[in-house]
């Protein structure tokens, strides 16, 4: 199992890695091997009942760091990371990460047809990265669980929207992102309902 730090520590430990070496073998073996005391993120946790919320504890023009929070129920929709590098941590309870294949895009009618692929659990002693090949998921916290979850999210770069997909009407778009809570402060238009 690997050691546990304060999710301060883990973050400033996280900084010292090089913008060469921020790649995805070198950031996966650190989260790892640095776990995360889940005690330490209670002032970045906002569990809400309709929805899951994106917390942001750290920012830098290389990386930025949430905790992401799930009721049990909650499914992100299908959704893209824009080209970017995610790692995926879950210091607090489990989730299951379900990857799909584009198959048929057609930007100019934004459809496309998705075919599911390999599906995964990530809990305290599994962390995982997003494949670039296969870039295109969702996450859920199923109710078989049996409980919240927390997850802790590494984007190389940030970035402020995503591609979202319907499965069922076989269609994509563009989706602003926005934090529930930005370093432990509830956002203003933020409701925990």
């Amino acid at each position: 199992m690997a050691l546990q730090f304060s999710i301060d520590d883990w973050v400033q430990r996280l900084t010292t890695i090089s913008e060469d070496e921020f790649r995805i073998p070198r950031v996966l073996d650190f989260v790892t091997n640095h776990g995360i005391d889940p005690a330490s993120l209670e002032p970045y946790v906002y569990y809400a009942r309709s929805h899951y919320t994106r917390n942001l504890i750290y920012k830098c023009p290389l990386f930025e760091v949430l905790a992401i929070c799930w009721q049990p129920g909650q499914v992100s929709r299908i959704h893209n990371h824009r080209g970017q590098n995610c790692w995926m941590a879950t210091p607090i309870g489990r989730l299951r990460v379900q990857n799909f294949r584009v198959e048929g895009r057609d930007a100019a009618h934004s459809t496309c047809h998705l075919v599911p692929t390999n599906a995964y659990d990530m809990d305290p002693q599994n962390p995982a990265v997003v494949d670039p090949r296969e870039p295109v998921h969702t996450v859920a916290n199923l109710h078989e669980f049996g409980g919240q979850a927390t997850s802790v999210h590494i984007y190389s770069h940030p970035y402020a929207e995503c591609e979202i997909y319907s499965q069922d009407k076989g269609t994509y778009m563009d989706v602003p992102l926005h934090y529930s809570s930005e370093y432990g402060r509830l956002s203003p238009d933020e409701t925990l309902t």
